[in-house]
């Protein structure tokens, strides 16, 4: 089982403006518990332990929270970026990682099974495992398809489509380190650029459980409705 995880803690949650100029987003009260304390508790209870949080905005705010380690029963520590270094660019900061190891977004909440995705990511051998989930799509407009003079050929009505997306959760391998450059912002989007172009394979576990990604106050509300109804499968005892 893999034992260490990276949650990245740094943004300066834009999105989720104005309630962020006062708690950054993985600070944000999800009934009782904020989403980062909720997501150390799954990760405890998933058998990770021990958890590293990547910070930057607030870093101070974060260390006065989090420095009781015993509380949630995982060894917690502190990578401060000087700079912003974006989603993947703090890993080259982290000393001593493991084999494998878990990087998540703090922003999220899901009942995801922490132990099945990383017994995909074993059994794949993959150096570098991402997390999918099933999303419709709607476009509020009018959609309009044209030919090459202009004449409409098609109109569709604030369509639907079935997507499928990244949920923020990756495992790696440490191998994947030298993809990474030092001391730069280096997104996610340009690791899988970078590992796509080197024909480096790139596994996908997709997943139907409950997933929010806490960018707007609407998601908050949401998150926290289905929380307060479903919370016994976000916190296992």
């Amino acid at each position: 089982m893999i034992k260490r995880a990276i949650i990245l803690a740094g943004g300066k949650g834009i999105r989720l403006r104005p309630y962020s100029f006062v708690l950054p987003k993985p600070l944000m009260p999800i009934h009782k518990d904020s989403i980062l304390e909720i997501l150390i508790k799954q990760l405890s209870f998933f058998g990770f332990k021990h958890i590293t949080l990547a910070v930057n905005n607030r870093a101070d705010l974060f260390k006065a929270l989090f420095s009781n380690q015993k509380k949630y029963g995982v060894k917690i520590d502190f990578s401060l970026e000087k700079k912003e270094l974006d989603t993947i660019g703090p890993l080259k900061i982290i000393k001593n990682l493991p084999q494998n190891f878990l990087v998540i977004n703090g922003d999220i909440l899901t009942d995801l099974n922490f132990k099945n995705f990383c017994n995909f990511h074993i059994k794949t051998d993959s150096l570098l495992s991402l997390c999918s989930h099933p999303l419709v799509s709607k476009i509020d407009y009018g959609v309009i398809k044209t030919d090459q003079v202009n004449r409409l050929l098609k109109f569709e009505e604030k369509p639907q489509k079935q997507i499928e997306i990244s949920m923020g959760i990756y495992l790696l391998n440490k191998k994947i380190l030298k993809f990474i450059p030092n001391n730069k912002r280096y997104g996610f989007n340009k690791l899988i650029e970078n590992m796509i172009a080197k024909n480096q394979a790139i596994n996908v576990f997709k997943t139907k459980k409950l997933w929010f990604d806490i960018g707007k106050a609407k998601d908050l509300s949401e998150a926290t409705d289905y929380f307060l109804k479903y919370k016994n499968k976000f916190i296992r005892k």
